[in-house]
């Protein structure tokens, strides 16, 4: 079995089979900052997924922060907020940065995957891409997005079932995505 991206449809399938208390603990957990080892770059257009994208991290070991619902960010995005979001990506271990076709229009997305990558060393950072179908890549459109590895999800070497896996398509490996949350590349 090839690799696989997620898809919207995966994502809205595993949303909707979340019940509702579920999705509220998640949404009320996300915004608190203390104690978060990764940080979640998204766009806002991409709000919808956010459950699905942050319950299949949680499931691999991640305590993720997100900025969906922080009440402690300004309600109108200024210089305070890229201060906040400054501090809590140094704060953070890893970086997942959930890429879209929305991605390009975004004007944080970009910066925070150049200030992630800045301050976590690009080995603690890793693309999260979804489209339409598992195969299309119209997120990739930005150049720069080739410079990091991927999760995705597939049949890894000595395993023989389909996993989530981080994987880095230069070098043709791939780690477990419950183990790259549980490694920190050093800069």
């Amino acid at each position: 079995m090839p690799i696989q991206f997620v898809t919207y449809s995966d994502l809205r399938l595993h949303k909707n089979k979340m019940d509702d208390s579920r999705l509220r603990i998640l949404k009320n957990n996300v915004a608190v900052s203390r104690d978060k080892d990764t940080f979640l770059s998204h766009s806002s257009k991409d709000v919808e997924y956010l459950p699905a994208v942050i319950d299949l991290l949680q499931n691999h070991g991640a305590s993720v922060y997100c900025d969906m619902d922080d009440q402690e960010l300004p309600a109108v995005p200024n210089s305070e907020t890229a201060n906040a979001l400054k501090d809590k990506i140094r704060g953070s271990r890893k970086q997942v940065v959930f890429v879209t076709k929305n991605s390009k229009d975004s004007k944080w997305v970009p910066w925070e995957l150049g200030f992630g990558d800045h301050c976590l060393n690009s080995e603690n950072v890793a693309l999260l891409p979804a489209s339409e179908n598992a195969g299309d890549q119209v997120w990739a459109r930005q150049e720069y997005l080739g410079l990091y590895k991927h999760i995705v999800y597939g049949r890894m070497k000595g395993i023989n079932y389909p996993v989530w896996m981080v994987y880095d398509f230069r070098k043709n490996t791939a780690t477990k995505l419950s183990e790259w949350f549980n490694t920190v590349e050093c800069l």
